[in-house]
């Protein structure tokens, strides 16, 4: 603990390592210094529906001991469940079927963090099937299209850009009061009942947060722009829905803040800090949800550092930079010096200078918008009093 707070930890996520054996990124990881890491269950790490799961999770968990390397699990991978629909099934699919097999995903991932000794496991509530009618970061009422969206970036490099999902930009409002959870199956997501979708999301993540409950290990949600559940808005909708369960906790990515919040990021932080189970880190732009390297973005970081600390929080933080596995080791080997000037800098409370070109780099329950939020931290960044709408399906 220092003076300023906690120390902060950092890891990377193994999604933007894609094009490595998972050992080898482990190792890469530790030698240049690592903390921990994000460890995305996906076919080429730690293969969530292959044979023998757990005798692999034990040897993944002997090898991380080796290493020194905490880990989160996170379940962001594209293609792990249908080889056609990136992120599908989804907990929200019409079909029961298909969001019964994104809930024993779930489950297994419990498992697999339980045997790993992880800090939390990590998911998103995906988009809202395509002829429903409610929005993306409406909690109960739906919402009509907007104009002005925020875009998704394309990717840089040799990334491929088939990875950059496009669409229509949807906002809603913020529920004034909780829907009850009923049976989603007898419910049908193409009559627009934007209620149905948070059901079905609620009804969902009952047996898993039961599980994680079980297992000690939060299943910490995160607010993803384009999805159903995208704004720290809609987190807190999602938990009064749910009761309030002590297993449930949120992932905050403060590249999310920066893009889509109407509050700076480290007013984000410090808003969210009773629910933080897991942060993620990279670059953005505000209004264009698009992971990039530090430096390459609009963020402000020894202040957002600065925040995160004083709240105590004790997890990993993450960095998330799932397009750029072309040249994931570069981005590893820059992106950990980069951050520790940054915490440097915010203990300090000295500004850093961003990375040049070719480097890359306890309050109260109330997200929802204030009347008049805070300037940004950055001045390229003007806070609006809603949430900036996005396009369905942005999702890295």
């Amino acid at each position: 603990m220092t003076a300023q707070g906690t120390a902060l930890r950092f890891g990377y996520g193994t999604n933007g390592l894609a094009d490595l054996r998972l050992d080898d990124a482990l190792a890469l990881l530790a030698d240049l210094g690592y903390d921990g890491v994000g460890l995305t269950l996906d076919h080429m790490h730690l293969d969530p529906l292959a044979p023998d799961l757990a005798a692999r999770t034990r040897r993944v968990g002997r090898r991380l001991a080796a290493l020194g390397l905490d880990v989160t699990v996170e379940t962001g991978a594209r293609y792990v469940l249908d080889p056609r629909r990136k992120h599908g099934p989804s907990l929200l699919d019409p079909d029961p079927e298909a969001r019964a097999r994104r809930v024993d995903l779930l489950l297994r991932a419990v498992r697999v963090a339980a045997d790993l000794g992880a800090h939390a496991v990590h998911c998103f509530s995906g988009t809202v099937p395509p002829s429903s009618g409610a929005a993306a970061g409406g909690a109960a009422t739906g919402g009509a299209p907007a104009s002005g969206a925020l875009t998704s970036g394309a990717p840089t490099g040799d990334a491929p850009a088939s990875d950059v999902a496009t669409g229509d930009a949807v906002t809603g409002d913020v529920a004034t009061s909780d829907a009850p959870v009923g049976d989603p199956a007898t419910s049908d997501a193409a009559t627009g009942d934007a209620a149905t979708a948070w059901q079905r999301l609620a009804a969902s993540l009952t047996p898993v947060l039961e599980a994680a409950d079980t297992a000690g290990i939060p299943l910490a949600i995160e607010p993803e722009p384009g999805h159903l559940l995208a704004t720290l808005a809609d987190f807190h909708h999602l938990r009064r829905l749910l009761g309030d369960p002590p297993a449930l906790g949120l992932t905050l990515d403060l590249g999310h803040c920066q893009c889509l919040e109407p509050l700076p990021p480290a007013d984000c932080v410090r808003a969210a800090a009773p629910w933080l189970r897991h942060v993620q880190i990279e670059d953005m732009r505000r209004g264009v949800h698009d992971h990039l390297p530090f430096g390459e973005g609009e963020m402000d970081f020894p202040p957002v550092l600065a925040a995160l600390a004083a709240t105590g929080y004790q997890g990993l933080t993450v960095v998330e930079l799932p397009r750029h596995s072309h040249a994931g080791p570069h981005y590893a080997e820059a992106s950990l010096p980069f951050l520790h000037r940054a915490a440097a800098a915010a203990a300090a409370t000295v500004p850093l200078t961003a990375v040049s070109g070719a480097a890359p780099g306890a309050a109260s329950d109330a997200a929802a918008p204030a009347a008049a939020a805070p300037a940004t931290d950055t001045p390229a960044a003007t806070a609006p009093a809603t949430p900036t709408p996005v396009p369905e399906g942005s999702t890295p």
